[in-house]
């Protein structure tokens, strides 16, 4: 009976430095993507990513490339994982961490300092909450996520179309599905890195399995930050 006790204390005590370092990468990452959208707007790197024609803002082509830069890191990121070590995994993770911040700099001229503030309040609450229930919940939750993965891509496909209808209504109807959709994610994708705990595994895998989980949790996090900002409607 004791050394069961004392399996279950050693086993409760990994997961939660297991999740500690989940939720320390992601919020390096957080703070990354903040210090760099901050810098994004600052000279002299607001005239690289940025340009300003009769007042309107828009972006450079290397702005564009700042965009559309995470998603080739991400996916370079899931395609080499297991090739890469714990050094090159980290930096890849601060290198997107770094693009994501850029591509977000141009909700500072959108929105107002107090809706950020008041969204990331938000967020963060909903977020903390799913999380938790992801932790404690001792359901399975992968049937919910193959679910959701084809609502999301169900999602940004419609939004796709919507780019060239440009319907209003049919966005907001988009992004409470969205909101829904990554309310959900975030929930499973907590409950799935719990199942990926292994005690037996290396610091090594450890390591690597907290990294992915923290770019997994980021993700969710900045795209209900950003549906936040977008219901909150307080635009400069």
């Amino acid at each position: 009976m004791s050394d069961q006790i004392l399996k279950a204390t050693r086993s409760s005590l990994g997961i939660q430095t297991y999740f500690g370092r989940i939720y320390n990468y992601m919020g390096g990452g957080l703070l990354m993507s903040a210090l760099m959208a901050w810098l994004s707007v600052r000279e002299p790197l607001f005239n690289l990513f940025y340009k300003v024609n009769d007042g309107q803002l828009s972006m450079s082509v290397l702005g564009w490339i700042a965009i559309f830069a995470p998603l080739l890191v991400i996916f370079f990121i899931g395609n080499a994982t297991s090739k890469l070590n714990i050094q090159q995994a980290k930096l890849w993770f601060w290198l997107f961490s770094a693009l994501m911040g850029i591509s977000l700099g141009s909700l500072l001229f959108i929105y107002s300092g107090a809706a950020m503030f008041q969204a990331f309040l938000v967020t963060a609450g909903m977020f903390f909450a799913l999380s938790l229930f992801g932790v404690k919940t001792s359901r399975d939750l992968s049937g919910l996520g193959r679910f959701l993965i084809m609502g999301l891509i169900g999602v940004i496909l419609a939004s796709l179309v919507n780019i060239f209808v440009g319907s209003g209504q049919f966005n907001f109807i988009l992004n409470i599905l969205s909101v829904v959709i990554f309310v959900g994610l975030t929930a499973y994708d907590t409950n799935k890195l719990k199942a990926a705990y292994n005690p037996a595994d290396s610091d090594e895998i450890v390591q690597a399995k907290s990294i992915q989980g923290a770019l997994a949790l980021y993700l969710d996090f900045i795209n209900l930050f950003r549906l936040m900002l977008y219901f909150l409607n307080n635009r400069r």
